[in-house]
């Protein structure tokens, strides 16, 4: 079980998302083509983001210019929420990974909604969750190989963005193998051999309509074997 998905963290993504929805029933909706930038690392944004469909990743540039990934979001989440803090301009990039839409709320709209339904408490949990992710994000990057990094990257897409069959997981989203090596931080060839190789050993497939199927069990029962 990844961190967010404690049961805590799931009921609390309901109840803001249905805030959300009551607070943006008459906002105007912006359509982001596929590819297109939300906002991009040193905009001044004042917004938090509300997904109603589609995907957006979150990246970020080291000083080489390589690209990181940091995190995927997919309809009912919000992201952007960075702005809260005050800091001003954005640290980071919002892409569409798909044709996406998106409400926007002011900071201070937001804080509002979440008092009025009382959410403050829950907020400041689901950030706390957030962080804890990340730190662990951090720690994979310094501490596991990378075949566990990207088997770990696996599992927590399939359970934050994928569908349960009976016996597997299966991630509709169109993830590359380069997008992949961003976010586990090695580089696409060898994204491409651990995924050969987690193919042949039936760990993962792909279906007639080429979505990802991810063998939970069986795949966490490798990277057990493998730590």
């Amino acid at each position: 079980m990844t961190i967010q998905q404690t049961p805590q963290a799931d009921q609390f993504k309901v109840q803001l998302r249905n805030s959300l929805q009551r607070e943006t029933m008459n906002s105007h909706a912006i359509k982001i083509a596929r590819h297109a930038n939300v906002y991009i690392c040193g905009d001044q944004d004042e917004m938090v983001y509300f997904i109603e469909s589609g995907q957006i990743k979150l990246l970020m540039l080291s000083s080489e210019g390589k690209e990181c990934l940091l995190a995927i979001h997919s309809a009912g989440d919000i992201f952007g929420e960075l702005c809260l803090s005050g800091l001003g301009a954005r640290v980071e990039t919002a892409t569409a990974m798909k044709a996406t839409t998106v409400k926007q709320i002011p900071c201070g709209q937001f804080f509002e909604r979440l008092s009025r339904d009382s959410l403050f408490e829950g907020f400041v949990r689901y950030l706390a969750v957030r962080v804890a992710d990340q730190q662990q994000v951090i720690a994979n990057l310094v501490t596991v190989d990378s075949e566990q990094r990207l088997g770990k990257t696996l599992l927590q897409l399939a359970r934050t963005i994928g569908k349960k069959d009976p016996r597997s997981i299966r991630i509709e989203l169109k993830i590359t193998h380069e997008e992949l090596s961003e976010m586990v931080g090695t580089t696409r060839p060898r994204i491409s051999l651990f995924m050969q190789r987690f193919h042949n050993l039936g760990l993962i497939e792909t279906n007639k309509d080429h979505f990802l199927i991810i063998k939970e069990n069986k795949l966490t029962q490798y990277l057990a074997q493998i730590a």
